[in-house]
């Protein structure tokens, strides 16, 4: 360092002091510290920081203290993690401002990060007025349409974005709820008694009310939706798909066949596809963070789970191949029918594992029970295994959507108040 004096220098970064050798400057992990080195003269160095002082040598910095003590962690032992309780956006300026960039943060942070990114982009996207600066007094072609379908899909796809959107939201739960009391009452042998012909024909009515809403909601969403591709692929677009179509395909089956309704329904194929109706209940998945998070969780832990079935598949060979040997394959002079095969005693396992214990089967030799005592402790022992993993994952998913849900909630309120 060609400016100042002394064998060390002090860095005050908002309030907090931090005492350096000179040498230590020069090769510093940070590029805007590493740069005080280089400097000449006094304008060099406030072109790097805010202040200076001469007389302690001292370089003033009016940034976050707390943020920069989490990037002198990284400096010191080489991980960089997000400040608890301070927006990612707002470490990941203070990141830029001295020199780093988002490949030093650690691999949960850099997930974070992106995933913040990303919902802001969208979100300013959205609320982006006229283009900048220069277009403040006219608007390009097509950004009222443009503003428009932006606002309808935040309407369908958002329930807490705006005073619309919570009541089209209310509507779709009722009609959700209203066609699964029917389908369930339908089955009851009453309902389908001849003396009740009325109540079935109104059932049908309600029942083609509820699939006109959400065929007609399902359209609207894709002629809004932003991508039409990822809109299909999407898990609850093809939950919805496969709610809807059935219905289309008993009423074709009603018109090209002719036969009546109690014959039809005596049809396994369109029983099976009456029953598809209740993937209804998985639309409640839109309004609903409970459920949200459950998808959101089993999707970010697919491979513990798939670890779970592993364990599980492991044990159960193990345990089933012992079983059917020690209680229907060597000549112990009692053998227990229930464990003819491995397939047979498979089941037996996986009831024993998860505690559950039917008792349609169970081993009657004392090597079998021993066996049985072993696989119950196995199998507590195997499943909490990943348990915890998908926990700390269903907690973390679950704070993200409540995060999300109160920045459209406050989104909402403002709207109420203008």
């Amino acid at each position: 360092m060609n400016f100042g004096r002394g064998p060390s220098v002090v860095l005050n970064v908002g309030g907090t002091r931090y005492s350096f050798s000179r040498e230590v400057l020069k090769d510093f992990p940070l590029r805007r510290v590493s740069r005080l080195h280089g400097c000449l003269s006094e304008q060099d160095v406030l072109e790097v920081c805010d202040d200076y002082d001469r007389e302690r040598n001292e370089y003033f910095f009016d940034r976050h203290s707390e943020a920069f003590g989490f990037i002198m962690l990284y400096v010191r032992h080489g991980h960089l993690r997000f400040v608890p309780h301070m927006c990612e956006l707002s470490f990941y300026n203070e990141m830029i401002y001295w020199g780093l960039e988002g490949s030093h943060l650690d691999y949960c942070c850099q997930r974070r990060l992106d995933d913040r990114m990303s919902e802001t982009c969208t979100y300013y996207a959205a609320e982006e007025p006229n283009g900048g600066p220069e277009g403040k007094g006219r608007r390009p072609p097509g950004a009222e349409g443009r503003k428009w379908l932006e606002r309808m899909r935040r309407t369908f796809e958002e329930p807490t974005s705006s005073v619309a959107a919570q009541v089209l939201a209310t509507v779709s739960i009722l009609f959700v709820i209203v066609s699964m009391v029917v389908l369930c009452a339908s089955t009851l042998p009453e309902w389908r008694a001849p003396e009740n012909r009325s109540v079935e024909e109104q059932s049908r009515i309600i029942e083609a009310i509820c699939i006109g809403w959400f065929t007609a909601e399902c359209i609207v969403r894709f002629i809004v939706s932003k991508n039409k591709c990822e809109f299909v692929r999407r898990p609850l677009n093809i939950i919805d798909l496969l709610a809807i179509t059935p219905y289309y395909i008993s009423v074709l089956m009603t018109v090209l066949t002719g036969e009546n309704s109690q014959l039809q329904r005596a049809g396994v194929t369109l029983r099976v596809l009456r029953m598809m109706r209740i993937f209804w209940v998985i639309k409640l998945a839109r309004h609903f963070i409970g459920l949200q998070t459950l998808g959101l969780t089993l999707k970010r832990c697919y491979r513990e789970m798939v670890m779970l079935l592993v364990f599980i598949c492991v044990a159960m060979a193990i345990f089933s191949a012992l079983s059917q040997l020690l209680e229907n394959g060597l000549d112990l002079g009692t053998k227990n029918k229930d464990y003819a095969s491995i397939p047979a005693a498979c089941w037996w396992v996986i009831i024993s594992m998860t505690t559950v214990g039917y008792g349609d089967m169970c081993p009657i030799t004392v090597p079998g029970r021993i066996l049985g005592g072993i696989c119950v402790v196995s199998g507590i022992v195997l499943l909490a295994l990943p348990i915890t993993f998908i926990y700390h994952s269903f907690v973390q998913c679950y704070h993200e959507l409540k995060f999300r849900s109160a920045r459209y909630s406050r989104s909402l309120s403002a709207e109420f108040l203008n």
